[in-house]
């Protein structure tokens, strides 16, 4: 259950909504916003503020921007953007606080929407400065906490703010924190996770948890590579987080303790694709690093030689194989609840002349396991997916984002919480059973 009064209690009626979103997308070289996911989630908060005649003000962060010039971290192609979604013109304001932005604010009429400039530009946000909070703060009637991405920092705009206004959940944080807080406290067994990723360092407590919780838990991409190194596996090349060995190996411990105690299954890639180039000019090979059945077919009935099945000095490790991602989908597919955090190759190395991307297949099938064979396929678990590359993955498919249950618009945040950690930005925001105080009362009228 969600404990946050959202936008929905409180009346914003003519009120100045403060909507704290998302807009942190990626952008080309020309400023053209290249996945506009996060913006497309925000629009059921803005909409529904917006019906009720709110005058809607949002504020968000780009990127890291160095300095308040930097016009590569602007959200003015925000604007734009928005405003072709909504089918109304979007008001843009060169700042997020000052006098000019006040005037601006204050002469909004009810169902008028402006979006300032990046919260970023100034060093009071990440810094959590009260005094910047205050003036943000000052622009609105009510704060709207929606930007998921964002509730696992204590930022000015997530905590610093909620000191000064009345401060509620917007509907895509209430979605979000419900869906996978329901994934993680109350699955439909069994839960089965897939888990990628650069480093096993910035996942440790999350792999602790779903050693504990989930009945199957598969690693895949760079993150694996640090794992088949503990299994003594000539990883060539390839990524590894070699100062998370230690941390690793505990964890691997403990996956093996349950394994034998209960049923559980802890998968690492037993097949891989390896290439001596990280790119799509080179061939690429199937290296079967654990039963050598590829090799022994091919060098039957000879004994295959050992370097057919042992991935070379001057090899990258480019995608999980066939075996491993057929095994993996097929867990997922008897699965009642599945988490997938992290493709299982390197997915952003695009094909030539319009062919397949190269290093993506072991990511397809277990999309595969995911989403079913058929779109009116009903025996497929609930699904939930959440990280960068992944999201961006799923993005890039076009058919792919509506069949999946719940796509997630924080990698950070999501990772966080199923963690079970602290949001600050979540934990500060009005409970449903806490009376407003009187300056909150005095500020924003009665709810």
């Amino acid at each position: 259950m969600f404990t946050k009064k959202t936008i929905k209690d409180v009346n914003i009626r003519d009120k100045k909504v403060l909507i704290r979103v998302d807009f942190n997308v990626p952008l080309n070289d020309h400023g053209v916003i290249i996945d506009d996911y996060r913006i497309k989630m925000a629009l059921p908060t803005i909409e529904y503020a917006r019906s009720q005649g709110a005058k809607v003000i949002l504020i968000s962060h780009m990127g890291r921007p160095k300095n308040a010039q930097d016009s590569t971290c602007s959200l003015k192609p925000c604007a734009t953007r928005l405003s072709e979604l909504m089918h109304i013109d979007i008001g843009f304001a060169n700042d997020c606080i000052g006098p000019d932005i006040q005037r601006a604010v204050d002469e909004l009429k009810s169902g008028d929407i402006l979006l300032l400039e990046n919260l970023r530009f100034h060093k009071e946000e990440e810094a959590n400065d009260l005094n910047f909070s205050k003036k943000l703060a000052a622009l609105g009637d009510v704060f709207v906490q929606d930007g998921f991405g964002v509730v696992h920092r204590a930022h000015a705009s997530t905590e610093g703010i909620t000191h000064f206004i009345l401060s509620v959940a917007g509907l895509l944080l209430e979605k979000e924190v419900t869906s996978i807080t329901n994934a993680m406290l109350n699955p439909d067994r069994p839960l089965a996770i897939v888990i990628g990723g650069a480093k096993v360092s910035d996942k440790i407590e999350l792999l602790d948890v779903f050693i504990e919780k989930a009945d199957y838990v598969a690693v895949v991409g760079a993150m694996a590579n640090t794992f088949l190194m503990i299994e003594d596996v000539p990883i060539g090349l390839s990524k590894a987080d070699k100062d998370a060995l230690d941390s690793a190996r505990l964890l691997y411990q403990k996956a093996e303790e349950r394994m034998r105690r209960e049923q559980f299954t802890f998968y690492l890639p037993h097949d891989v694709v390896v290439s001596k180039a990280m790119d799509n000019s080179l061939p690429t090979r199937i290296v079967d690093i654990a039963s050598h059945a590829y090799s022994d077919i091919t060098a039957y009935p000879k004994i295959p030689d050992v370097s057919s099945y042992t991935i070379q000095s001057d090899e990258y490790i480019l995608d999980i194989g066939p075996m491993t991602a057929s095994s993996i989908a097929g867990a997922m597919k008897l699965s009642g609840t599945a988490v997938w955090n992290g493709t299982a190759g390197v997915t952003e190395v695009k094909g030539l002349n319009g062919a397949a991307d190269p290093y993506s297949h072991g990511t397809k099938l277990i999309i595969e396991g995911l989403v079913g064979e058929h779109p009116r396929d009903d025996n497929k678990p609930f699904t939930i997916v959440g990280g960068g590359d992944t999201v961006g993955f799923v993005e890039s498919v076009p058919w792919l984002r509506e069949r999946l249950n719940h796509v997630s618009t924080g990698g950070g945040a999501s990772l966080e919480l199923m963690a079970g950690k602290r949001l600050p930005g979540l934990e500060a925001l009005q409970n449903k059973d806490v009376k407003m105080g009187a300056s909150s009362i005095a500020k924003s009228g009665s709810i």
